[in-house]
This record gives C-alpha cells, structure tokens and sequence, in this order.
C-alpha cells in the first residue's frame, strides 16, 4: 500500500517527460508545446499534460499561452549565472557543515562516479556525463544531511544541466581535464577544506559560463 501512495501520477510523469525533453533539446528553446501532441505522444489524456505544464510554469520552465501551448523558456546569461551561485553556495555550505564521516562516504561513492564521467566523456556520451555531473555534484549538498538544502538545490540543478549539454567542445577536447577538476573537488571536500573547495569549485564552472554566456541570451 505504500508503494500506491508513493508512486508517481500521470501528471508526474508527464512532467518528467516534458522536462526532460527541455532539458535535452528535444524541445528547444522557443518552441512552442501543445497539450494535444504532448498527450498523444506520452499515451495519456490533456488533463495531466495541462497539469504538469502549469507545474512547469511555476518552475519557470515554460510560459503558457492559453489556446496556443505553452513555450520553452530561453534562460538568459544572468539567469544562468544567479544559478550557478547560488548552487555554488549550496555545495560550499554543504561540506562546510559535513562532518568527517559524512564527507569520506560521499567521496567513497564519487570514486564509482568519476569512473564513468570519464568512460562517458571518452565515448562522446555527453547526456551521460551531464547526468553523472549532476549526480557527483548533488552530493556536495547532500553530505550536509539537510533536507531543505538539498530541496532548493533540486530546484535549480536542472538548469545547469543545460548549460552541460551546451559545452560539448570543451568537454570533447579535454575529458580527462573535466575529470582531474572534479577528482579535486572531491579530495578537498573529503579533507574538510571548504574554502579551497569553494575557489576551485569557482574556477571549475568558469569556463562553462562563459562559454555559453552567448549562446544563453
């Protein structure tokens, strides 16, 4: 019974899906979403779909136009990079008030993932990698153990994920580079140096922002 109460509605569902076509440019910015395509293509009726777009909204996502669809959101640079500080402070927070037991399981469970960051970059699997990224990143915030923390991080950790999928070049061109500043990350953290945490974490999504930041206005 349980598992009844905890398992996702339609609308749910719908939500993820739709997100997750953002998220991947499957529905790029500026296109505009119509409940009808939306239910057939996810085998389900409009109201869920007109349910979790209006959700999508309040996350600022989409705009809905009523009797038009609703459209994808363009995240502008300031909007991208008010992101990243705020995440940034977040991770920082995070190992700045883990304990030490708390911060050597996080960077045992990063070891797997730094594995296969770099198997993933390696084979050109960038949608992989920005998932694994999020991932080892999250745990920053999570080795906290503060549910509201983790929560606003959830919030916003989706947008940097677009911001990933945008770097593929640098990405390509230097995989292992990704990697060894993500391997730092995780020994600073799991030696309780959060404010040489906090620098290299600065200069380790540097190059992403400014990277995208005209590709995002």
């Amino acid at each position: 019974m349980s598992a009844d109460r905890t398992a996702p509605t339609a609308a749910d569902r719908a939500r993820s899906a739709i997100k997750d076509g953002i998220i991947k440019a499957t529905y790029p910015p500026g296109s505009m979403l119509s409940e009808n395509e939306l239910a057939a293509d996810l085998q389900m009726s409009r109201t869920p779909v007109r349910t979790a777009l209006a959700r999508l909204q309040d996350e600022g996502w989409v705009t809905i136009y009523p009797k038009r669809g609703a459209l994808v959101r363009d995240f502008t640079a300031e909007e991208m990079r008010e992101s990243a500080d705020f995440l940034h402070a977040l991770e920082t927070a995070g190992i700045q008030r883990a304990d030490r037991a708390r911060r050597q399981a996080t960077a045992q469970r990063q070891e797997t993932n730094l594995t296969a960051q770099l198997s993933a970059l390696e084979s050109g699997d960038y949608a992989e990698f920005s998932q694994l990224a999020i991932e080892f990143h999250r745990a920053f915030v999570e080795a906290a153990g503060n549910s509201i923390m983790l929560a606003a991080y959830d919030r916003l950790r989706e947008r940097q994920n677009m911001v990933i999928a945008k770097s593929g070049d640098r990405l390509a061109a230097a995989p292992a580079e990704v990697v060894a500043e993500h391997r730092e990350l995780m020994e600073l953290a799991r030696d309780g140096k959060w404010e040489a945490f906090s620098d290299a974490l600065h200069d380790h999504r540097s190059p992403i922002h400014v990277t995208d930041s005209k590709s995002l206005r």
